[in-house]
């Protein structure tokens, strides 16, 4: 049966991964900036990936876009456990290819981090005009200074360090905050800086827990509690990462998580004093957005949708010099961005006398 054709440009709008804060406001931005400027047709991809295998998708009117933007979590849904190259141990990327047709798409803008648009990637080989859009709490996304619900997620840490020290002040006690961020340290670093720890470990620069006992230490002999920040990537020195669970089929199967219990077991063995570890865990990507991430997943959002009008497709939306670019997104797939050593918040942390637990980490010596 041959497809009917269509005059107006019709645009899928898929979010993949975790859910994270923004989301909503990136696909009401997208959607709205297409609406009026170039009167599109905008199609949900249900569930991430998913909805492509499956075959489910809708319409988003105008009326869906209205009052979104406040809103936790995606009104299209998503899904980190449908990689189409690897679904249930199958290649199912033809059948997205197909479907993608089916649905008679101009260009499909994809809202997600690292593992969504490497997928993406990959998918643009077969020939679907993709614009991916940088979203992830972690803040690991290759090539880009920010990505969207990073800053709520940090916003949510400090706030719990903010709580927990209080009861850390009152029984004396040393408090391990474990946090998300998977192999990279942005979140750890940046809401223990803000939360002012005494100690953040981050994947980046593995840990001596000596040091970190010695840190915890110090500073219980002068205002008897001690905060501590670790990421679920960290590790100790020669030592391995805490893994939860493994998840087939996902884009990032390993799911992290435990090392705050660890690290309390590890410190347990060097001083005598009362430690309790608390994780957050999802709670870091839940909620309502910041008004800084509202205001920059609407700009991300707008931004892709203008690439999409000008046809340049298989790009990826990027904050860099505090403006918004565009990069292949050949350069983000299947990457990974660290906390580099020169890192501004690193190196006030390191100035600042926060323990990092490692020896290899100094402030540098001159202002560039």
């Amino acid at each position: 049966m041959a497809l009917q054709t269509h005059n107006n440009l019709r645009v899928g709008i898929l979010t993949g991964g975790g859910d994270c804060p923004g989301l909503n406001a990136a696909i009401r931005s997208v959607a709205k900036t297409l609406m009026l400027t170039s009167n599109a047709e905008i199609i949900g991809i249900e569930d991430g990936f998913l909805g492509f295998i499956e075959r489910r998708s809708r319409p988003i009117s105008y009326q869906d876009c209205s009052g979104i933007f406040a809103l936790g979590g995606t009104i299209i849904g998503t899904c980190n456990r449908a990689d189409p190259f690897n679904y249930n141990g199958r290649d199912c990327s033809s059948e997205v290819k197909a479907y993608y047709d089916q649905l008679q798409l101009d260009a499909l803008v994809i809202i997600g981090g690292d593992g969504t648009l490497s997928i993406g990637y990959e998918l643009s080989k077969l020939g679907l005009n993709v614009v991916g859009v940088p979203k992830t709490i972690d803040n690991d996304l290759m090539c880009t200074e920010r990505t969207f619900g990073f800053d709520t997620a940090v916003s949510i840490v400090t706030d719990a360090i903010d709580r927990l020290r209080t009861t850390g002040q009152s029984h004396k006690r040393i408090m391990i905050v474990e946090t998300m961020g998977r192999n990279a340290g942005w979140i750890a670093l940046h809401a223990g800086v803000a939360g002012g720890a005494d100690s953040i470990l981050i994947p980046e620069y593995p840990y001596d827990i000596q040091r970190v006992a010695k840190a915890c230490t110090e500073r219980m002999g002068s205002h008897h509690f001690s905060i501590v920040v670790v990421a679920e990537g960290a590790r100790p020195v020669n030592g391995r990462v805490s893994v939860r669970e493994n998840i087939a089929g996902s884009p990032e199967p390993s799911r992290l998580g435990g090392i705050g219990e660890q690290l309390k077991v590890q410190l347990g063995q060097f001083m005598d004093a009362e430690i309790r570890a608390t994780t957050l865990g999802h709670i870091q990507r839940g909620g309502s957005p910041t008004s800084f991430d509202r205001i920059f997943a609407t700009n991300l959002g707008s931004y892709a949708a203008k690439l999409v009008e000008s046809k340049q497709f298989n790009r990826a939306v990027i904050q860099k010099g505090n403006r918004l670019s565009h990069v292949a997104l050949e350069s983000v797939a299947n990457k990974t961005r660290n906390v580099p050593a020169d890192d501004l918040t690193l190196q006030t942390a390191i100035a600042m006398g926060i323990c990092f637990g490692t020896p290899n980490l100094k402030a540098f010596p001159h202002v560039m």
